[in-house]
This record gives C-alpha cells, structure tokens and sequence, in this order.
C-alpha cells in the first residue's frame, strides 16, 4: 500500500481499522481477539488467505497483549509465574504450529480452523 490510496485501499485501511478496534475491545473484555475476531475478518471482510490473516493476527496481536498484560498488571489482575510458564509452552508450541501451517493449504486451514472454534464454543457453553 504505497502512495495515495485509492477507495479500495481506503476501504481496506477503515476495515483493518475497526477489526482491531473489535479485536483489542474483546482482548480486554474476554482475553480474546487475534484467532476469534481478526482472522475470519480477515478471511471474510477483505479476502486475506487463511495463512496470512493467522500470521497477521500474530503480528498484531504482539502490542494488544503487551498493552493488556500492563493494565491488568496494574490491576494485579495477572499471576506471573503462571504467564511465565505458559510464554514458554507457547514459544515452543508456535514454532510447531508454524512449521505444520506451512504444509497445510488455506482450505484446510480454514476448516481445522472452524472445527476448532466449533468445538471451543460448544465447550464454553456447556462449561
């Protein structure tokens, strides 16, 4: 997206706009927004493949967290040797999803994706 932007651009700025608004909006209210809000926006809203909106949503989701992870600090909200053990877990853990990403086209992405977040909301609701 170089030089002006023309109304497609445009169009895609004010999207990418409000999709993080969203995202940063239920990251505070719910600890969620990156995989749950900002991927099938992307995939849906403004035509990212399943593979660049997922590694998208884990750029972006770099300062949310970091933001969130202060006020809560401040709050006393956050059990640091619990986030300290699950930043390790997931530092590993990402370089195998990663890996395994990259092997997987974006229709097979998209539907592990979907069954995924089915069977995550089928659990919060009977939990």
């Amino acid at each position: 997206m170089t030089g002006a932007p023309g109304a497609d651009q445009r169009r895609q700025l004010i999207l990418l706009g409000a999709v993080g608004a969203a995202a940063g909006v239920l990251s505070g209210l719910f600890g969620v927004g990156g995989g749950i809000v900002m991927v099938p926006a992307m995939v849906l809203l403004l035509a990212f493949g399943q593979a660049r909106a997922q590694a998208t949503s884990l750029a972006a989701i770099v300062p949310i967290a970091a933001v969130g992870a202060l006020i809560f600090g401040r709050a006393d909200n956050v059990d640091l040797v619990a986030s300290l053990l699950l930043a390790a877990g997931s530092l590993l853990g990402v370089q195998v999803g990663a890996r395994l990403m990259h092997r997987l086209s974006d229709e097979r992405l998209s539907l592990i994706f979907g069954i995924f977040l089915v069977i995550v909301a089928l659990t919060m609701l009977v939990a």
